[in-house]
């Protein structure tokens, strides 16, 4: 018989008592592949060779504690996202507290009770679970954003820089930071139907026919089709903003004529953050316009093309806006004055 690599989830017992492992073992075992310690010189060992996806670790031992274990763990960028779950004794409320402080997500009290202790571990796994899907998806939406990047003039930096635009106004504007942070990493998919524009087009370096802007219009519907449809969550805001983000207020944008409200919000937003940075950045058709100019273009904007409470909050946040704008600066080619 072939030998067959056990593909169950790894669990890191740690505990100087050979009972309280036996018990744990019996536990545990049947759902999950188990390593045990016995004292916490040989967990951070075993941590560090195997990278567990969640520990068990006792407080009172011989040597290192528990808490000396998890400080160490949490010191190490190798582990210090394995989640750690306090088993002990110690059934004191400071105990307690101060092992979620050192950074683990749990603590239960002995003597085990095996229905807890399983319920515990898959809801932590679960959590696991659901936020390495959660960073999968961001590394697509990153990568997308970064494939649309090659296909236009536009410099990376310009979709660094409005995504954090992006954010700073969401804030402004009352998101919570959850939902500014998936602004900001749902914004650089805002042209990613670029890809399908024909290069001829999209790298005209002077003005467009009209026939030539009937096609470049067509990125928002690309882009829109590229992410898909999705009931929530980070990709259904991208989809949302790459299908609305040249909307217009007073209902003169593409590709649907939307006005007012019925823009959704972050498209609204994304559309501020855009022309902003795109107005003060060199394009291969276009000089920068300075601060000043590009600003009166959006109040002047305000209630045609921009929301106007959202063009509100942008000068509120213009020292921030202009803090993002230094910070990401575009560092000019050697030898151009």
């Amino acid at each position: 018989m072939k030998y067959m690599k056990d593909t169950r989830q790894t669990l890191l017992v740690v505990d100087d008592e050979a009972t309280n492992l036996q018990v744990l073992r019996h536990t545990l075992q049947d759902e999950y592949r188990l390593l045990f310690a016995k004292d916490g010189y040989k967990a951070l060992e075993l941590a560090q060779a195997d990278r567990p996806d969640l520990i068990l670790l006792d407080i009172m031992m011989p040597g290192l504690s528990g808490y000396d274990v998890c400080t160490a763990l949490k010191q190490d960028s190798s582990t210090t996202s394995i989640p750690i779950i306090f088993v002990s004794a110690l059934a004191e409320a400071d105990n307690e507290m101060l092992g979620l402080k050192l950074g683990a997500v749990d603590y239960i009290s002995k003597p085990y009770n095996p229905g807890i202790v399983k319920a515990r571990v898959r809801t932590h796994l679960s959590l696991v679970q659901a936020q390495e899907l959660r960073d999968t998806r961001l590394q697509i939406v990153q990568r997308l954003g970064t494939a649309a990047e090659f296909k236009d003039n536009e410099t990376g930096l310009h979709v660094i820089r409005m995504s954090h635009y992006a954010k700073t106004l969401a804030l402004g504007a009352g998101y919570s930071r959850l939902a500014a942070e998936d602004l900001l990493h749902a914004a650089p998919m805002h042209d990613v139907g670029k890809i399908g524009i024909p290069d001829a087009i999209l790298q005209k370096p002077g003005k467009l026919t009209e026939h030539e802007w009937t096609i470049m219009r067509q990125h928002t519907s690309i882009g829109a089709k590229i992410i898909g449809e999705h009931p929530s969550g980070l990709l259904h805001m991208a989809q949302i903003i790459a299908q609305n983000h040249h909307e217009k207020w007073n209902g003169t944008g593409y590709p649907s004529r939307t006005a007012g409200e019925d823009i959704p919000h972050a498209a609204r937003i994304v559309a501020v953050a855009d022309v902003f940075d795109a107005l003060t950045s060199v394009r291969p058709y276009k000089p920068a316009w300075s601060v000043e100019d590009a600003t009166g273009l959006i109040q002047q904007e305000s209630g045609q093309h921009f929301d106007p409470e959202l063009v509100e909050v942008f000068m509120d946040c213009l020292p921030d806006i202009l803090e993002i704008r230094e910070h990401w600066a575009d560092v000019e080619p050697v030898g151009v004055a």
